[in-house]
């Protein structure tokens, strides 16, 4: 049954260093985007890697001809496995969204943060 576990202050969590927290014998990944909060199990559907120890960062937008459009920063964690990113808020694999990284719901409550997994 899922529970909601303190995960740690919202000023302990930077843009682009994820918090990398053990919930029973779960290692999730909590990312700060902006001003919100996503939590990603920190295992890669690829091949098993520890998926949130890769960069968070962004990618290039689909455009028509020969541009090169960076996009989404902060947005994407790239498995320093194998390369392949997700979508940090919804877990979607980008090139294969039916691929995807398993999120838990995060709620901030007077300045911390709990992950219910």
């Amino acid at each position: 049954m899922p529970e909601k576990t303190y995960i740690c202050r919202v000023d302990e969590i930077e843009t682009g260093s994820p918090f990398i927290a053990k919930i029973r014998s779960l290692s999730v990944g909590v990312f700060r985007i902006g001003d919100s909060f996503h939590a990603l199990l920190n295992v890669c559907p690829h091949r098993g890697a520890p998926l949130c120890e890769g960069p968070q960062c962004g990618t290039t937008a689909p455009v028509e001809g020969a541009q090169f459009i960076y996009h989404r920063q902060n947005e994407i964690v790239r498995c320093a496995w194998h390369g392949w990113e997700f979508d940090i808020k919804s877990g979607a694999a980008l090139v294969d969204t039916s691929v995807r990284a398993r999120t838990f719901p995060v709620t901030v409550e007077a300045g911390s943060i709990y992950v219910t997994a």
